[in-house]
């Protein structure tokens, strides 16, 4: 099939604004949950959050198109091997699940997806998320985050958007202090025993990312306790300079433009 110039110029608009969708997470499943994802099953799980709408009263069954997935996060759409990769992680994330912890100081797990059905052929895939995460995800008035996907997508390191969503959550406080073992946790980073390896590999290329690839600037600094690292500073601002947000909006095109 051919497209015509405007064809062409619809098919980026609209795209464009599927990256514009929000992201809405009661602060609760930000800032209280422990999960291991990778890179590419959070932003399956980002782009499933934003098809929820604020009147919904339900979690509904939604089309997962995966040439649309491919499209919004920059993805060879001609690629068999991204659609083969998207079908084994859709299935993959149906047995994943997340700790939380509840409001009377226990935890419990509950499942990201309920449904997923797909065809032996086809890029389409009916999805639902699971019903125990409505109050996480639905109907939400006060004490939540809102983002917009975009801002996550041309992130390359798992933790780059996990990081992200945290400062977000924090962000109305523009400074706070972690336990580095408790920000490890958060970040499913535990692996990384010595803070200089967790600087190196974790902090430095998140920070990197949140600050070239989103709507907030931040920095950091960590302080000992006796000889040991124990603790970071975060800071933080959100660019509101005309010319500060164009620069990061021109790498995010630049991010996710298939050549």
């Amino acid at each position: 099939m051919i497209f015509t110039k405007t064809q062409d110029c619809e098919e980026l608009d609209r795209i464009s604004v599927l990256r514009e969708y929000k992201v809405v997470k009661h602060n609760d499943l930000i800032q209280k949950s422990r999960f291991h994802l990778s890179l590419q099953e959070q932003k399956i799980i980002l782009y499933l959050i934003t098809k929820i709408r604020p009147e919904d009263m339900e979690l509904k069954e939604h089309v997962f198109d995966i040439l649309d997935f491919c499209k919004v996060c920059g993805l060879d759409k001609s690629s068999g091997a991204n659609y083969k990769y998207i079908k084994q992680t859709l299935k993959g994330l149906r047995d994943k699940s997340i700790w939380i912890e509840l409001k009377n100081g226990m935890e419990t797990t509950l499942a990201w997806l309920d449904k997923v059905t797909m065809q032996r052929t086809g890029g389409k895939v009916i999805i639902k998320i699971d019903e125990m995460m409505k109050p996480y995800l639905l109907q939400l008035q006060n004490n939540f985050t809102e983002y917009e996907l975009l801002f996550t997508l041309a992130m390359r390191s798992q933790y780059s958007i996990k990081l992200y969503e945290l400062l977000k959550s924090l962000e109305y406080k523009k400074r706070w202090i972690f336990d580095i073992e408790d920000l490890k946790r958060l970040l499913s980073a535990e692996k990384y025993n010595r803070y200089p390896d967790f600087k190196r590999y974790v902090l430095d290329i998140a920070v990197r990312e949140i600050n070239d690839l989103s709507d907030i600037t931040t920095w950091y600094e960590a302080s000992k306790e006796g000889r040991k690292y124990a603790k970071i500073e975060f800071s933080m601002r959100i660019k509101k300079d005309f010319s500060e947000r164009m620069q990061m909006l021109s790498r995010i095109d630049e991010a996710l433009t298939v050549t």
